[in-house]
C-alpha cells in the first residue's frame, strides 16, 4: 500500500487491487483509513471516559469535511466547539502533537480550523432548531412524553381529528388547543375515531405542561429547519461541521434522542437512493448514543434499526459515540462496519464481560490478544478496523490515533459569538414565525360559539322579558274567575241547603 504522507485532500490508495480515496486516521504496523466510499456504512467509536473519543471523533470530522463531506455532530460537554479554531492561535506547532504527528510520518503538520455552523435546539449558543409539531408526529411525540399505549392512541387520534378538520400543529400552543378541544368534544370524536378516554386526554396534557416547563416550548414551531441547510459546502468545496451544542439538551434525553431519530427519519425521507456513492453525503455523529436506546419501547427501537439499515443507501453515515458497544442494540451494531474502539477498564466480571465482548467484535488478529490490548491501551490509541474497498471489515489493528488540526478544547464565549455573526446561515432562523395554525383557528371557533351562545342568551332573556310584560294582564282574567266558580257553587250550595230546610219543615207538616 502505497500513500502520499500529507494533510489536507483525501489520498487515493490502491487497496485490494483497486484504487480508492480515504482519509488518514491512525497507524499501528500499518496505516489505518477510512474508506470514503465506504464511509456511509456507519461506525462505532467507543471506549471509557478519558480515553479518546471525542478526540477521534473530532479528527474523524474535520477530515471528512476536507474531503467536501458536510458532518453533523451533537457536542454534550462543549469540547467539540474546538472545531472551529486552529490547534494553536499563534499558529506554533504543540510539541507533543508535533511528535506524534512525525511518528506517523506526517510532514509539515499544520494547525487549521475546520469550517464550523453553530445549532442550538434552545437558541442560545448557535442558531435555533425548530420542528412543528405535524412534522415531529404523534409516535416521536409520544416518546418526548413517555406515553403509555393508550395514551400514545388517544394522541394519534387527536392527530387524525386535526388533520382531518384542517387544524395545522406547529407549536406546543397548538398542542394544548387540539387537546383541550379533543376533552370537550371527547363523545363526538370518540364516536367517529374510537374511544377516547378522559384519563389519556389529561395525562397527556399534564405530560405536555412537564415538556412545556422544561424549555421545549422554543424548540417547537417556526421557521422550521431545513434540513439542506446540513449539506452545505464552503466555496473551497469543504463540507460545513455543523455542531449541536447539547450542554443543555442532554439533560433532556428524551427530547434529545427524538431530535435525532426525527433529522435521520427525516433525511431518509428526504434524500433520494444513491447507493454506494463516492464520499457520504452527510456523516451523523452521536455522542452519547445510549440515550437513543434507554427504556426505548420495541417499535421505536425498530424504527431506529429500520432507518439506521435503509438511510445508507441514501448516502448517510451514522456513527456511535458511546462507552460500550453494548449500549448500541444487537440489531443496530450489527450494521457498524467501521469501528473504532478505545480502552476499557475491567474492576468487575460484568465489565469483563463487556471488554471480551467487545474484543468478539473484531475480526481476529493473530498478532495479539484482543482481551487484553483493550485493558492496556493508553490515551489516543485504540484498536481499529475499518471496512476495505470491497466492503469487508479489515483485520484490527492497535493504532495511535492522529493529532487533529483544529484545538483540543472548546471556544470562548466570544469566539462562539463571532464565529455565529460570520455563519452563512445569516439570520433566517433567528425571528420566530407564528401564523396562523390550530390555536388560532380554534379561538376563533370558540371566539364564535360563544357569541352563539350570548345571542341564543339575549333571545331567551327578551321572550322571557315579553312573558313578563304580558303577565299583569292575564293575571285579573284568572282571578275574576275562580271569584265566579266561588259565587256560583256558594250560590248552588245555598240553593241546596234552603230546599233540604224547607222540604224538611214542609214534610213534617204533613206528616202531623
Amino acid at each position: 500500500m502505497e500513500t502520499t504522507k500529507r494533510f489536507g485532500a483525501p489520498r487515493v490508495i490502491e487497496m485490494e487491487g483497486r484504487m480508492v480515496e480515504t482519509i488518514f486516521v491512525g497507524k499501528g504496523e500499518s496505516e489505518q483509513v477510512l474508506v470514503l466510499k465506504r464511509a456511509n456504512r456507519h461506525g462505532l467509536i467507543a471506549g471509557a471516559t478519558g480515553t479518546g473519543k471525542t478526540v477521534t471523533l473530532q479528527v474523524l470530522a474535520e477530515h471528512l469535511s476536507e474531503a467536501g463531506v458536510p458532518v453533523f455532530a451533537a457536542d454534550v460537554k462543549g469540547d467539540l466547539s474546538g472545531l472551529a479554531a486552529p490547534g494553536s492561535s499563534a499558529h506554533k506547532a504543540h510539541p507533543k502533537l508535533q511528535e506524534r504527528a512525525a511518528g506517523m510520518g506526517l510532514a509539515d503538520y499544520p494547525y487549521k480550523p475546520a469550517p464550523v455552523v453553530f445549532w442550538d435546539v434552545f437558541g442560545e449558543n448557535g442558531h435555533p432548531i425548530r420542528v412543528t409539531i405535524a412534522d415531529m408526529g404523534p409516535v416521536l411525540l409520544a416518546r418526548i412524553l413517555d406515553l403509555s399505549d393508550a395514551q400514545e392512541g388517544a394522541l394519534t387520534v387527536a392527530f387524525h381529528y386535526a388533520d382531518e378538520e384542517g387544524l395545522l400543529l406547529l407549536d406546543l400552543k397548538d398542542l394544548k388547543a387540539l387537546l383541550t378541544h379533543c376533552a370537550n368534544a371527547r363523545e363526538e370524536i370518540s364516536a367517529k375515531y374510537g374511544l377516547v378516554s378522559p384519563q389519556s386526554l389529561a395525562a397527556i396534557q399534564r405530560a405536555v405542561l412537564q415538556l412545556e416547563m422544561e424549555g421545549a416550548d422554543a424548540f417547537f414551531g417556526e421557521p422550521a429547519l431545513d434540513l439542506e441547510d446540513f449539506l452545505r459546502t464552503t466555496r473551497d468545496g469543504r463540507g460545513l461541521v455543523n455542531i449541536l451544542a447539547a450542554e443543555k439538551l442532554i439533560g433532556k434525553p428524551r427530547l434529545y434522542a427524538t431530535f435525532l431519530l426525527w433529522m435521520m427519519s427525516e433525511l431518509f425521507e428526504m434524500l433520494p437512493e444513491v447507493g454506494d456513492p463516492d464520499k457520504p453525503v452527510l456523516v451523523f455523529f452521536f455522542d452519547e448514543a445510549h440515550l437513543l436506546f434507554n427504556d426505548a419501547p420495541k417499535p421505536l427501537l425498530e424504527k431506529v434499526e429500520q432507518v439506521a439499515r435503509l438511510i445508507r443507501s441514501k448516502g448517510v453515515g451514522i456513527y456511535f459515540v458511546t462507552q460500550q458497544p453494548q449500549d448500541v442494540p444487537e440489531t443496530i451494531l450489527a450494521q457498524l462496519g467501521n469501528r473504532v474502539q478505545h480502552a476499557l477498564r475491567a474492576y468487575t466480571p460484568t465489565e469483563m464481560k463487556a471488554v471480551k465482548i467487545a474484543a468478539q467484535s473484531f475480526r481476529n488478529n493473530p498478532a495479539f490478544d484482543e482481551v487484553e490490548v483493550l485493558q492496556q491501551l493508553g490515551v489516543g490509541e485504540a484498536l481499529v478496523s475499518f471496512l476495505d474497498g470491497k466492503g469487508v471489515p479489515t483485520i484490527v489493528e492497535r493504532a495511535l490515533i492522529r493529532p487533529p488540526q483544529s484545538r483540543l478544547g472548546p471556544l470562548t464565549a466570544e469566539e462562539r459569538r463571532q464565529i455565529r455573526a460570520d455563519s452563512p446561515i445569516g439570520t433566517r432562523y433567528d425571528r420566530v414565525k407564528d401564523r396562523e395554525s390550530a390555536y388560532e383557528i380554534l379561538e376563533a371557533r370558540a371566539a364564535k360559539a360563544a357569541e352563539a351562545a350570548e345571542a341564543a342568551a339575549r333571545d331567551e332573556a327578551r321572550e322571557k322579558q315579553a312573558r313578563e310584560r304580558d303577565a299583569p294582564a292575564r293575571r285579573p282574567a284568572r282571578r275574576a274567575t275562580s271569584a265566579g266558580v266561588f259565587d256560583a257553587f256558594l250560590k248552588t250550595a245555598t240553593r241546596e241547603v234552603t230546599r233540604y230546610v224547607v222540604r224538611g219543615v214542609m214534610g213534617t207538616r204533613r206528616r202531623r
